[in-house]
């Protein structure tokens, strides 16, 4: 499609933006000293990277493991260090809880606790099934000092707690004793400095953990959870404490781009939301290993009518590395590349295709890694490179270099014509 622009004829083309959560790898014995991306059959990726330019991307920096939040944050061309609080208030807007100024929001986990209060898992076995009433019972609860705990399920068996109240601060130690870390105990929530906010919000979160860990005991969901042989959901877990913040949307920083997204993950869908995007979600589109591909590709299709970036994102890749499930990785990858193929047959020759990650989580490590992830962007216009295949150790040969995730972003919008001349 052709705009005038300053006087100029500007060629603007449409993109889909997919994010494959946790995509990158590291070597792996069984798969021959591969990645699970090199190992799998991903005909389409590979056709892209050969006709594309490829990279490896840093979302945030080399080096430093982001979170899904921050990883997000940088794909979309944000500065984490501008936008970024606390992952909380972005779970708290994807699980559509209201959050004001003051409020201190925390990520949660429902997690299985033993008699001691040690950790034995800290999903709870996955739970999907009962959060919805599991929340309800920890939802609007008085505590002392004035502070009410709003409560409210999110994907799976993540929540989100909000605090309101007078002087209260985000500055508290998380419960939460953290990936690979079963077997500890729950961790006591500690002011991380001496003002009397922190003081009063680390004993408001400590008060309310107790009033949930005797909800949840005495709940018949959880007590038919553990005649069946599964792990009750008999604890919460805090992290990521955080205020509000704002985002400047898409279509304010570039030129009234319209943007949409595709996911069944809460925390995406709130950086959607900050971001301005349109949120597209249906019960078969999860954040969770059943992802429906042919689902995912059809509402991308459908969104690129009226849309001029749409982010697609799988969060199963990211599970299977947490899960160090190297195997059930390479699987997914590969069903991955059907849904791109399937995006790739209905689109229109203009669009765009660019594919990265938000972070890597290797199988190994069974957490987020400082590991750069591969990236891909095909399409009419851009200048390949030499390389033939979507692969780490591929793409640290392609054109595009080695890059933070703000920096792939900005050559997007750029390719798609969206960009601003910096200077006269």
């Amino acid at each position: 499609m052709l705009k005038l622009s300053q006087g100029e004829l500007c060629v603007k083309r449409k993109a889909v933006l997919i994010s494959i959560d946790g995509l990158g790898d590291r070597p792996i014995r069984e798969l021959g000293g591969r990645t699970p991306l090199e190992a799998a059959a991903t005909p389409t990726l590979d056709m892209l990277a050969s006709e594309g330019v490829v990279g490896l991307v840093d979302p945030y920096a080399p080096g430093i493991p982001c979170g899904t939040d921050v990883g997000h944050l940088c794909m979309l061309g944000y500065d984490p260090a501008d936008v970024y609080s606390g992952r909380g208030p972005i779970e708290a807007l994807g699980a559509g809880l209201e959050i004001f100024p003051g409020d201190v929001a925390f990520r949660c986990n429902f997690a299985t606790v033993d008699h001691d209060g040690k950790v034995m898992d800290r999903r709870a076995g996955r739970i999907r099934d009962g959060v919805a009433e599991l929340a309800s019972h920890l939802n609007n609860i008085s505590l002392n000092e004035a502070v009410t705990a709003h409560f409210a399920p999110a994907t799976d068996h993540r929540a989100v707690l909000v605090l309101r109240g007078i002087s209260l601060s985000p500055h508290v130690s998380d419960s939460d004793p953290g990936g690979n870390n079963e077997g500890m105990a729950i961790q006591p929530v500690q002011p991380l400095d001496t003002t009397d906010a922190a003081r009063r919000t680390a004993q408001a979160v400590q008060q309310y953990l107790t009033i949930a860990r005797d909800v949840l005991n005495q709940h018949p969901i959880n007590k038919q959870r553990v005649m069946a042989g599964q792990l009750p959901a008999n604890a919460i877990l805090t992290r990521g404490a955080g205020i509000v913040t704002q985002c400047t949307p898409l279509q304010d920083r570039f030129k009234g781009i319209r943007c949409a997204a595709v996911s069944g993950e809460a925390t995406v869908q709130a950086i959607a939301k900050m971001a301005g995007m349109q949120n597209y979600t249906h019960p078969g589109i999860t954040g969770s290993y059943d992802f429906n591909g042919d689902l995912k590709a059809s509402a991308a299709i459908h969104l690129l009518e009226d849309n001029d970036l749409v982010l697609v994102h799988v969060k199963a890749t990211d599970l299977a590395g947490h899960d160090g499930q190297w195997a059930r990785k390479k699987t997914l990858i590969e069903q991955v590349d059907k849904m791109v193929s399937a995006i790739k047959a209905n689109i229109h020759p203009d669009t765009l295709i660019a594919i990265t990650a938000d972070h890597s989580t290797p199988c190994e490590v069974k957490e987020h890694s400082g590991d750069p992830v591969p990236a891909v962007i095909w399409g009419s216009g851009v200048r390949a490179d030499k390389q033939l295949t979507y692969g780490e150790t591929a793409c640290s040969f392609g054109g595009l270099g080695r890059i933070t995730g703000k920096d792939y972003f900005h050559i997007l919008i750029d390719l798609m014509g969206f960009s601003q001349k910096f200077g006269a």
